[in-house]
Order: structure tokens, then C-alpha cells, then sequence
């Protein structure tokens, strides 16, 4: 066998109370905590410590742990992904840094209505989150109503994320946040918000008592893993840095221009964010404008909408019409008519496309 690249040994263990075990092995055991995903709902985390490297799978057969090899060397193990040793063990061999896999999208109309009490589930650093497209286009996205009921100090770590595209949209509150080579602590206050490019380094410090945002990732499941090396506020300030193609957005709501929509009747806030993501995704907040509304039909591959003030009518072809208030959310497929009938004076609606340079016909 050739010369080995990095190789990580884990042990992986059945867990039935993640969250619960996350303390265990980090205060009780006093090991670090290395990644975690999903983020909205977690099944699996990694430790390290006192010499050993344990994963908890929540999905795992409830029986004896298994050995692992994690390892980007493709001549380990002859490239084999499980090996049985002459005693009749069982080693699984697994991509240390697998490659970030986009599914394709699974269109379908959605709508999400607040009212319909979806659970509330806590999350990464005891966040709730509030799943916003519950079969998430086979995989495509995942778009979550985040809160933190108590505000103070958040106990988060230096982390970023494997994505294609993450959105923060703070809804109500506020929260301070610390950005690798952005400078000191950024407040996301309501209507501002992030995009956080593929990898950043970042931790949330402190929020507000009610504190409530809007996260969009892509893909739906994706890792969040933890740096246990940087510390934030890095020295160097790099605003103009990218990261696979992107660049960090802060975009601030109070003071923003407001032109005619696209769509007759509204009018729009755009977030710069497809201009610094080279059209990955394109981000408005839309508002009654003048005039009536018309039915009209897009060709994102995704458009997803979350109304944050006001109601409306939502009017699709095939469909029976729904009444839409705030925390109602709802995803159009690319080519379905709809309109947005009956708006009332104070409607704000969040649009987020993928991509950002979709086309709209009226």
C-alpha cells in the first residue's frame, strides 16, 4: 500500500438524545466538538479528545459502535469503503472532505402557513428552528424561521459552513455577529441581512429577547464545522475577499431604495446580493406599490417567498386561492402562473431566487 495522506479514525456511537449527549462528552467528558449537522435539527456530531475521535449518529442502529477511517487518500484501503478484519470486524472507510453535492431540484408548489402550529425543534447552540419548505425540493434548499427566546450572550463557537448559498434575513430583534477579515462585531438588525459565503469563519455573540431570523442554505443538509484555531476578530480586514466566488453582504434596510418590482403593483429593496454572488441568488424585499397586480410566471429554479407584514391573496394556476399572513411562507415552481391579489397597505413580503438573474413574464 502507498504512502497514506491524512487519516482520521473515529469511533461512532448510537446516540438517542443528541443534544443531551453534546454536554456529556463536552462538559461531562471534556472533549471538543468538532462539526454538527443539520444545523436545524441534528443528528450527527463529532468529538475529540483525550486521545480518541468519537461520532454520535442519532440515525445509527442501536447496537455496538463501529470503527471508522475518514481519509482523502483514494489508494487507502485499495479504495475500498469497507473492509472486514480476519476477525470478523467491520471498518467503514469514508471521505474526510466529501465534495459538495447540489441536488437537483424536485419542483412543487408549497405553502407554509404559520398558523398550521409546525413544531418548533431546537438546534444548533439551542436555537428554535421552524422548517419553511418541509419537503425541501427533494434536497435542494432548506429555508428555516429561527428564534432565540431569551436574549444574551449566545453560546456559539468559531464555525463555518459547507454551502453553496447561506442568507441570514433578520425578521425582528437583533443579533451581534463576528465575520472572518469583515473587522469587529456586525448588529443585524430587523429587515438587514447577511449572506455568508461558502466557509466563512463566523460566531454569533449576543441577541436580543425575541430574536428572529430567516436562514436560507443550499443544499438542505449540509455540514457545520467548528474551528478551534481562528479567533475573531481576525487582524487582517478584507471586505472585497471571496470566497468560492462570493463576497460577505451586510446589507442594512434603513436609508435602502426602494424602485418598481418587477411585478406591476409593488414595488422592491434589492440586497446587492446577486451582484456579490455573481447571480447565484438574488435577494429583494417587496412592498404594495401603486397600481393593480397581474398574473405573472418565473423561471428561477427557485423562488421562495416569506411574508413578513400584511396579507394577500395567493392566486395559482390549479390551485385554490390562499390567504397569506405574516410568518406564512411559500415556494413557486419555475413556469406557474400565480398573482398576488388583494394587498393590503402594510404588506412586506422577503423574495429570495436561485438563480438571481431569473426572468419574469407578465
Amino acid at each position: 500500500m502507498t504512502q497514506k495522506t491524512e487519516i482520521r479514525a473515529e469511533i461512532c456511537l448510537p446516540t438517542t438524545n443528541l443534544t443531551a449527549d453534546i454536554g456529556f462528552f463536552t462538559k461531562v467528558l471534556g472533549m471538543q466538538m468538532d462539526r454538527i449537522y443539520p444545523a436545524d435539527d441534528p443528528k450527527v456530531a463529532s468529538f475529540r479528545g483525550h486521545g480518541l475521535a468519537v461520532q454520535l449518529d442519532a440515525d445509527a442502529a442501536q447496537s455496538a459502535g463501529r470503527l471508522q477511517f475518514a481519509t482523502d487518500d483514494q489508494t487507502f484501503a485499495d479504495g475500498k469503503t469497507q473492509l472486514v478484519s480476519p476477525g470478523g470486524t467491520q471498518v467503514s472507510v469514508v471521505p474526510l472532505n466529501p465534495p459538495l453535492i447540489l441536488p437537483e431540484t424536485n419542483h412543487s408548489f408549497v405553502v407554509r402557513r404559520l398558523a398550521d402550529q409546525a413544531p418548533w425543534v431546537i438546534g444548533r447552540a439551542g436555537m428554535h428552528y421552524r422548517d419553511l419548505i418541509p419537503d425541501r425540493l427533494g434536497g435542494s434548499i432548506i429555508a428555516s424561521h429561527i428564534r432565540i427566546p431569551d436574549g444574551g450572550p449566545v453560546p456559539d463557537m468559531v464555525h463555518y459552513h459547507k454551502v453553496g448559498f447561506q442568507l441570514i434575513f433578520c425578521y425582528r430583534g437583533w443579533v451581534d455577529v463576528v465575520y472572518e477579515d469583515q473587522g469587529g462585531p456586525i448588529r443585524l438588525t430587523a429587515g438587514d441581512c447577511f449572506i455568508q459565503p461558502p466557509e466563512i469563519r463566523h460566531r454569533v455573540l449576543e441577541a436580543s429577547d425575541g430574536i428572529e431570523v430567516i436562514e436560507i442554505g443550499v443544499p438542505a443538509e449540509h455540514v457545520t464545522e467548528i474551528d478551534h484555531e481562528m479567533t475573531l476578530p481576525t487582524a487582517v480586514v478584507n471586505r472585497d475577499r471571496e470566497w468560492d466566488g462570493q463576497r460577505f453582504v451586510h446589507n442594512v434596510a434603513e436609508g435602502g431604495t426602494w424602485v418598481d418590482a418587477r411585478l406591476p403593483g409593488f414595488i422592491a429593496r434589492d440586497t446587492t446580493i446577486a451582484e456579490n454572488t455573481k447571480d447565484v441568488a438574488g435577494v429583494q424585499v417587496i412592498r404594495r406599490g401603486q397600481g393593480d397586480p397581474v398574473w405573472a410566471a418565473h423561471d428561477a429554479d427557485i423562488y421562495f417567498t416569506f411574508v413578513m407584514q400584511g396579507e394577500f391573496v395567493l392566486e395559482g394556476d390549479g390551485q385554490a386561492p390562499h390567504t397569506l399572513v405574516a410568518g406564512d411562507a411559500f415556494v413557486i415552481p419555475p413556469g406557474m402562473r400565480t398573482r398576488y391579489s388583494a394587498p393590503s397597505d402594510d404588506l412586506e413580503l422577503l423574495e429570495v431566487a436561485l438563480r438571481g438573474d431569473f426572468r419574469t413574464e407578465l
